[in-house]
């Protein structure tokens, strides 16, 4: 049986740009950051067999064209410098555009990622119940996700929340077997990865 991460990338990507707000650090390119180095250092001493990263997958939107083919090339890079680091990318579901009347009468669109949580509970029950895994690290702060630990739970399947200091989900902390909390200085310092990847 398995160690294996699942990351939610959107989230944790989401959690890691408010620690550079936050240091008032510049963001960096996804698709060059030490994503590898990162997590070997936070989860020393763990052998993980399997690394998942989750994205859902973006589509062209007729509104902001321009936009959408920006953020498509970004996602096929950030993809294929994650899997040179060797995590697995699944693309699962779809980032969609909608009109939102946000803070004013005008509607704006709004792009919202849909199905990225519910393959990720659905492959973590599957590997409880296929016995495939031993052990989860769920690398998300998505509550939606607490009935997917329950259920691993259940099963004798052991459940590590992997958070990050700065606002952690206390529902998945609670809830999981362990919390192992991502410091604001470690990930600042992997912002860049040696280029000879």
């Amino acid at each position: 049986m398995q160690r294996i991460l699942l990351i939610d990338g959107e989230n944790f990507k989401g959690k890691m740009s408010s620690v550079f707000r936050h240091e008032k650090k510049e963001k960096p390119n996804w698709y060059e950051y030490d994503f590898k180095g990162l997590l070997e250092k936070v989860l020393a001493g763990m052998e993980i067999d399997r690394k998942i990263f989750y994205f859902a997958k973006i589509v062209e939107h007729e509104q902001t064209r321009e936009k959408s083919k920006l953020l498509i090339e970004e996602q096929r890079l950030l993809k294929t410098h994650l899997e040179k680091q060797g995590f697995e990318v699944i693309l699962s579901g779809r980032v969609r555009g909608q009109m939102e009347n946000i803070f004013s009468e005008k509607p704006v669109l709004v792009f919202k990622e849909k199905g990225v949580d519910v393959k990720i509970a659905v492959d973590m029950v599957s590997f409880a119940c296929d016995k495939k895994a031993e052990e989860m690290v769920l690398g998300s702060s998505d509550s939606d996700l607490q009935p997917a630990v329950n259920e691993v739970k259940k099963r004798f399947v052991q459940c590590v929340y992997l958070g990050f200091e700065t606002q952690p989900n206390k529902g998945l902390s609670y809830n999981t077997n362990r919390t192992i909390l991502i410091r604001n200085a470690e990930v600042v310092e992997f912002s860049s990865v040696i280029k000879a990847l």
